[in-house]
């Protein structure tokens, strides 16, 4: 390994490790009114007559949908960033594959509250039980097929954490090459 990919490598994990310190709020500022302006627009393509409270209410007639922190879903923003951080991939394909992340999560997680939105619309018995199941497994398992079609789609061949620690663990047990005695 050349020192270049060692402090790329470092810088990475330090990124990641003060985001996490410090930085998770950043996350719910950003997303909060990129999640929440679009499902209310598409609400009221739906609904027609949707209101919007700022910062995170939805009204429908008499329904009110709250957009709490995780219907925001910051966390599992974080969660791709570290995944994509964790894996070794060039620059450019680094912003692509968490452009292609950050975005596909985005839309998706729009989609899933505007169906949530007309399933309590519709006042349905099933509401709390497909919520529920939704946050517990499905946004899990969400995440699980984000990544992996990001890797099939950016051909990534390595894997996050551990192909770094076993090239630096290589770099640091493999011997030294002899030099050569230069001959006068």
């Amino acid at each position: 390994m050349e020192l270049k990919e060692v402090l790329g490598m470092f810088a990475r994990y330090v990124v990641l490790l003060f985001l996490g310190l410090f930085g998770i709020r950043l996350f719910y500022a950003v997303f909060s009114p990129l999640t929440a302006y679009p499902s209310y627009w598409l609400s009221n393509l739906v609904f027609g007559g949707a209101e919007f409270v700022p910062p995170n209410l939805i009204l429908i007639g008499s329904l009110t949908i709250e957009l709490i922190p995780a219907c925001i879903a910051g966390a599992a923003y974080y969660l791709l960033l570290i995944l994509n951080l964790t894996t070794p991939m060039h620059v450019v394909k680094r912003i692509k594959s968490l452009a292609f992340l950050i975005l596909t999560f985005l839309v998706i997680n729009i989609m899933r509250i505007v169906t949530f939105i007309v399933i309590a619309s519709r006042g349905t018995q099933y509401f709390d039980a497909a919520h529920l199941g939704v946050w517990y497994f499905g946004s899990t398992v969400m995440i699980v097929i984000l990544w992996f079609v990001n890797v099939w789609v950016f051909n990534i061949r390595a894997i996050p954490v551990y192909t770094d620690f076993s090239n630096l663990i290589a770099e640091m047990t493999r011997k030294p090459k002899k030099r050569k005695k230069k001959r006068k």
